[in-house]
């Protein structure tokens, strides 16, 4: 899988499947969520309601249509909230090995991910960039493009670390 790194809002950036940094609820929120849910309108929270009517825990994923997005779906992760105390590396390695387990289900062969878990939620920018590089290089998927949004510097600079380290 090749990992491109990009400073794009990814709600503009064309894609199979975009995954969303979700909070356990499916009901759309701030940050990257936020901006997923206005950019791609009132189709991904009314399939959410439909589809997920518990939420789903942390670590998990779900799918939805993308609406008004540049893609066909939107893959929905719960990110571990390190401010609030889910400090556990596996929470935030579920997250993105069930993104790409469900990328390979709906067939999406190129992804955009942001920092899961790296903005409000609190997890330090190059653990959270080392856990996802290290994650999706190490998932076996079909997955042949997954690039990173990382529109904070301090994101892209972790990023760029993680990417550079090789396995």
């Amino acid at each position: 899988m090749e990992i491109v790194l990009s400073t794009e809002d990814i709600t503009t950036v064309p894609a199979d499947a975009i995954v969303n940094a979700a909070h356990h609820a499916l009901r759309g929120g701030g940050g990257v969520d936020g901006a997923i849910h206005r950019a791609g309108g009132p189709a991904i929270l009314a399939e959410l309601v439909q589809r997920y009517p518990d939420g789903l825990p942390t670590g998990e994923a779900g799918w939805t249509t993308a609406g008004d997005l540049p893609a066909s779906y939107v893959i929905h992760v719960v990110g571990p909230n390190h401010t609030a105390g889910q400090r556990d590396p596996a929470l935030l390695e579920s997250c993105y090995r069930n993104a790409l387990r469900i990328a390979d289900e709906l067939e999406a062969a190129h992804l955009t991910l942001p920092a899961v878990s790296a903005g409000i939620y609190g997890w330090p920018a190059q653990s959270a960039a080392d856990i996802a590089v290290r994650t999706l290089r190490r998932t076996p998927t079909a997955v042949r493009t997954a690039t990173f949004c990382l529109v904070e510097p301090r994101l892209f600079k972790a990023f760029t670390t993680a990417t550079a380290a090789g396995e």
